[in-house]
């Protein structure tokens, strides 16, 4: 009975050693930023650290121990300086090891340029402070050195931009039939215009996270040449604002997902959502939060919500669950709270 058990804890064991998928895990700070990715050799990456106070650290670790299975995160990565996104960072540390922090170069003044802003100097302090193993800057075309799969195709994740200086268009490239037909708008001063820009590749696969990158800049990301191509799965920028989420831009990569890490009074506006029902290309939007606004902008299947605003005062902060096949060529939407399942075939290349 004994030689039984241990074969058949082998066989299992051999069985899971086997599963090398790419994971993505959509964290509920309930407005702010927090995407939790792991790579098919368990290397994990962190883009955003949601707001400080201690909710969204916490729920960071909680997702991380509890249901990745990690006990340090790999890799964190900073779009921008503002505190849905980069305010957590210090007491994340207090939580779990992190290795190396990526960010595109902490402003020395306000990052929204505003002159002797005592605020600015009070939330970098523990940002600075922060104990990680190393620190690094991101620029265009960088890449984060990943270790990669034992089996299955590369994994690439590369910085397209940040600070609103972009990579160089292939030589040849063809304009792309979008540009001009989509007016802009007022210049953004506030950083989410210098949103660090990143596409995650795996094999086939590719996933676009764009912070909260605003209107103009996302044109001059696609336009006149489209500079990161058709992708997957679409991390909806700035979390639905109607700041962002330029038209332009989501027709020129031609999700099949977009997921969108929204409050439940933040994001899904009109013209976001708009934007995104009106893509051709665009097969399923996923939600962390119920739209329960007035405006009542919501995915039209309520399945595809983590968080239901009929679910009581408290939030349970349920996460949205993507897991790449370890071919690439397949991705599975999981909303855990909703028991539902997804699967899409790859298509970008």
């Amino acid at each position: 009975m004994k030689l039984l058990l241990v074969a058949l804890w082998a066989l299992t064991f051999t069985a899971f050693a086997r599963e090398q998928t790419l994971d993505f895990y959509w964290i509920d700070s309930e407005g702010g930023g927090s995407t939790l990715i792991v790579t098919p050799e368990g290397e994990s990456v962190l883009v955003d650290t949601g707001n400080p106070g201690g909710r969204d650290p916490q729920r960071i670790a909680k997702i991380a121990r509890e249901v990745a299975g990690l006990e340090r995160i790999d890799h964190v990565i900073i779009t921008h300086f503002h505190a849905d996104h980069f305010g957590g960072l210090a007491e994340l540390a207090e939580l779990l090891p992190i290795g190396t922090l990526h960010d595109k170069g902490v402003p020395e003044g306000s990052p929204d340029g505003k002159p002797q802003d005592m605020r600015w100097t009070l939330m970098s302090r523990p940002y600075l402070n922060a104990k990680v193993a190393k620190r690094s800057t991101l620029t265009a075309g960088d890449e984060v050195t990943l270790k990669q799969p034992t089996r299955g195709p590369k994994l690439k994740l590369r910085c397209l931009g940040a600070n609103q200086k972009f990579i160089k268009a292939p030589e040849g490239a063809a304009q792309n039939p979008l540009t001009g037909s989509v007016p802009p708008k007022a210049p953004d001063p506030s950083d989410n215009a210098n949103s660090v820009v990143l596409v995650l590749e795996f094999g086939d696969f590719r996933f676009f996270d764009g912070g909260d990158l605003t209107w103009n800049v996302e044109e001059k990301l696609v336009t006149p040449i489209n500079l990161v191509g058709v992708v997957d799965l679409y991390q909806v920028n700035h979390h639905g604002l109607d700041t962002s989420n330029n038209p332009v831009l989501i027709r020129s990569l031609q999700p099949t997902v977009s997921v969108m890490n929204n409050g439940p009074k933040k994001g899904t506006s009109q013209s976001a959502m708009d934007a995104l029902k009106s893509t051709p290309s665009i097969q399923a939007m996923y939600q962390v939060h119920e739209n329960i606004r007035e405006d009542r902008e919501n995915t039209a299947d309520k399945s595809m919500i983590a968080n239901h605003a009929d679910s009581g005062d408290a939030c349970a902060a349920h996460h949205l669950h993507c897991q790449v096949s370890d071919d690439g060529k397949s991705y599975t939407m999981n909303v855990p709270s909703q028991k539902h399942s997804r699967t899409y075939p790859t298509r970008a290349k």
